[in-house]
């Protein structure tokens, strides 16, 4: 059975020099699986205000939901963009662009075996860097270590190795996708591009990418926060 401590770590890959996002060739899937994480986090977020309002108007409290994530929750939601926040983790984690399907497909596997929680603002972000982060360590020959993935996703190591733990053991170390599965996933997310005319495909190979400079960093730790977290250069 894979644990969390039996993933290999990659300590001696050598940063190059920064270049602009507009520089970068960004892969289809993070626009196709951004706009449909947006579109999941709005409709959630709706969802339970809706949900708030009829229970204000019986004078009952707040909606309650499950509590399976958690551990992936902050007091507020992060001020970097869904759309911007794959792009960083994509720009200086060197991760293949398959594993941004894989990380989706952890993140839907999340949400049916726990149906009463919900993919929100406040914890998509962590969401998401744990699952790719994983995804990579499934997918990838080399990948870098929770240390470098806790600094492009703006959290501390040790929090990202709590939540790498969390989420192995809400998927049941289900991590493993055949390759019937991943294309299935591609097509879902090309089909629903198709729907809003757009039309895009999804790289399917595993292609390296040239690492960026880790100049910029984030965060994402607003537990302890009064402040959104904000981009520090």
């Amino acid at each position: 059975m894979l644990t969390a401590g039996e993933y290999s770590s990659n300590h001696g890959r050598q940063l190059l020099p920064e270049t602009s996002l507009s520089e970068l060739n960004l892969p289809r899937v993070l626009f196709v699986l951004s706009s449909m994480l947006e579109k999941l986090v709005a409709r959630n977020e709706k969802l339970v205000d809706v949900l708030n309002q009829q229970l204000d108007g019986l004078t009952c409290g707040s909606v309650r939901l499950g509590n399976s994530l958690n551990t992936f929750h902050g007091v507020r939601a992060p001020s970097i963009s869904i759309p911007k926040y794959l792009e960083r983790i994509y720009k200086y984690t060197n991760c293949s662009p398959s594993c941004f399907v894989v990380g989706y497909v952890y993140i839907d596997r999340l949400t049916h075996r726990h149906p009463d929680s919900l993919v929100t603002s406040l914890n998509v972000h962590r969401l998401l860097v744990t699952s790719v982060m994983v995804a990579s360590k499934m997918l990838d020959d080399e990948h870098y270590n929770n240390a470098v993935y806790a600094r492009v996703g703006g959290v501390s190591n040790a929090e990202l190795n709590k939540l790498e733990l969390e989420l192995l053991f809400l998927l049941d170390f289900r991590v493993v996708v055949s390759s019937g599965v991943f294309e299935s996933y591609c097509f879902h997310l090309e089909k629903e591009m198709a729907v809003n005319g757009t039309g895009m495909k999804i790289e399917r190979a595993l292609t390296p990418k040239a690492m960026e400079d880790l100049e910029a960093e984030i965060s994402v730790e607003d537990k302890q926060s009064p402040s959104p977290p904000q981009i520090v250069h």
